[in-house]
């Protein structure tokens, strides 16, 4: 390790990119405390089991694994791979949409078979989708290669020949939105739908997304879907057992109330953290960093004084804090063969969806919810997550961010009322649509999260559950720094800064804050031969 070179850190928040910023630290030698307020690791990336009912087991947040090559190459910088670390499976179908009032469509993975359904389903627009693919797929390794591994603290990336190549096309791609974007190419609403659902993978809306963003169908329909044996818990446990191999220590039950800082001049300089133990013991860690991987707007406006805020209340009050939602773990009694492993259910005309869950009320929608909804059933793939002849759904209802809405009762007593009558809504609309007619007598145990419960056990801001949403001046440089601007050796990494949200953009979140410390100026990922590049 260098001289000039921290030789100690100490990470709030052992969620996916608290884990994986310790890992990646730890590998390079220094010593890395991570501290966690809750009694387990994973933040948002949870699992719920109950002692009344063995043999379920839920994930109670990410479900989706896409874009491999990210978690591949987090791995190699590790010294391992990814098939060391997790048995991952190929879905197929990729997953099932519902069309409300018509017939459910499998979508597939890979592009020849992805053209052959939506050329069955709307003539021409086979040849359209591999076109819109080809131009996925390139945006795909443009953002890869220059915009997402990098701090945009110099211009470079954004000077390439390969962007001023294309500076038309990414110009039109950043201010044309998601869904007029796919609506000038297709006809079919079912088509269009596929095309733009991904957009709330982004805590967004399709009307708000940038068009840049279509480089997720290369995500899904290109790469393809898979499944993580015992489901996104084993990749906690994967990226956790790679932070503690490399020396990294995890410190449950403990609480960060302040970051400590002392002056050095006239720079202010994060000396560690402050935090209360279970009993009550009030510490103080120290560190020569600090990274924080909590919500962003929890990191500046708890846990610094009003002095030290880069980002203070007031540049929170003009953004979108994304999606909120309300979860439902049920295990079900008997097979569910009308169901796959992921399966989407999309209202036919969803604008008030997405009105009702970005804009507040909508007329004669008293539960101010989505009706396109997603259900993940892992028992599909994985025989450890439900008992025999059981199944286990996991379905996310949007909802607006909106701490009102009330909390479930999977951690704490009777869930609000609109938390459960959502939940009562959500579990009669997949047995209408997808012909289970006595989905709701077969339920043997159910739980819930709501918003209140995102806001008390990660801090959420307004208790979203993603991230704040990727529209335009909230991607790319626009949504951020990962660095403080007023404290020294204070960096942020996760969800709520950049790149942006998802595991994935997480793991990538932890790689720069590994650039930003060896002022690496470049984009693209780190040589996997293990050194940060000077």
């Amino acid at each position: 390790m260098a001289d000039n070179t921290p030789r100690s850190a100490v990470v709030i928040g052992a969620g996916v990119a608290g884990l994986a910023t310790a890992a990646l630290l730890a590998k390079q030698g220094m010593k890395v405390t991570v501290v966690e307020r809750t009694d387990n690791v994973g933040g948002r990336a949870g699992d719920l089991t109950l002692d009344g009912h063995p043999g379920f087991r839920w994930d109670t947040g990410p479900s989706w694994y896409l874009m491999p090559d990210a978690f591949d190459h987090f791995f190699r910088l590790l010294g391992t791979t990814t098939e060391e670390e997790i048995d991952l499976v190929d879905l197929a179908p990729a997953y099932r949409v519902f069309p409300e009032g018509e017939a459910p469509v499998d979508v597939p993975s890979g592009v020849e078979a992805a053209v052959e359904l939506f050329e069955s389903i709307e003539p021409g627009a086979g040849q359209k989708l591999r076109d819109y693919l080809d131009s996925a797929g390139d945006t795909y390794r443009i953002a890869i290669e220059r915009f997402l591994y990098t701090t945009f603290s110099a211009p470079g990336p954004l000077l390439h020949r390969d962007v001023r190549q294309r500076l038309g096309k990414l110009a039109k791609l950043l201010t044309q939105p998601l869904d007029s974007f796919v609506n000038a190419r297709f006809r079919d609403h079912r088509l269009r739908q596929v095309l733009t659902y991904p957009a709330v993978f982004l805590s967004s809306r399709p009307e708000t997304t940038p068009s840049m963003y279509h480089l997720m169908s290369h995500t899904d329909l290109v790469q393809g879907v898979r499944y993580p044996i015992g489901g996104f818990t084993s990749v906690i446990q994967a990226i956790h057992r790679q932070a503690v191999k490399h020396g990294a220590v995890v410190e449950l039950d403990t609480e960060v109330t302040a970051i400590t800082t002392r002056k050095e001049g006239r720079k202010d300089v994060a000396t560690g953290v402050r935090v209360r133990r279970a009993d009550g013991r009030v510490e103080e860690i120290g560190a020569d960093i600090v990274v924080s991987g909590a919500d962003l707007h929890h990191t500046e406006t708890r846990l610094l004084p009003p002095k030290l805020r880069t980002y203070p209340e007031k540049y929170f009050a003009s953004r979108d804090p994304g999606l909120g939602t309300v979860l439902v773990m049920a295990g079900v009694k008997g097979r569910l063969p009308q169901l796959t492993h992921h399966n989407l259910l999309f209202s036919r005309d969803w604008t008030e969806d997405f009105e009702a869950v970005f804009d507040g009320p909508v007329p004669n929608r008293p539960l101010d919810a989505s009706r396109s909804i997603y259900v993940s059933m892992p028992s599909a793939s994985d025989p450890d997550v439900a008992p025999e002849d059981h199944e286990n759904l996991f379905i996310l209802v949007p909802v607006p961010a909106a701490e009102e809405i009330g909390h479930g009762d999977a951690y704490r007593g009777q869930a609000s009322d609109r938390v459960e009558a959502i939940a009562d809504a959500a579990v009669d609309q997949i047995a209408e649509w997808a012909g289970i007619p006595d989905l709701a007598e077969r339920i043997v145990v159910r739980r819930t999260l709501g918003p209140v419960d995102f806001a008390e056990r990660f801090h959420a801001w307004r208790g979203g559950s993603i991230g704040p949403g990727h529209s335009l001046r909230q991607s790319a440089f626009l949504r951020g720094r990962n660095v403080s601007g007023k404290v020294d050796g204070l960096y942020y990494a996760g969800a709520t800064t950049v790149p942006g949200v998802g595991v994935p953009m997480c793991l990538i979140s932890a790689e720069n804050v590994v650039k930003r410390l060896h002022g690496d100026t470049s984009p693209g990922p780190l040589p996997e031969s293990g050194g940060a590049r000077a």
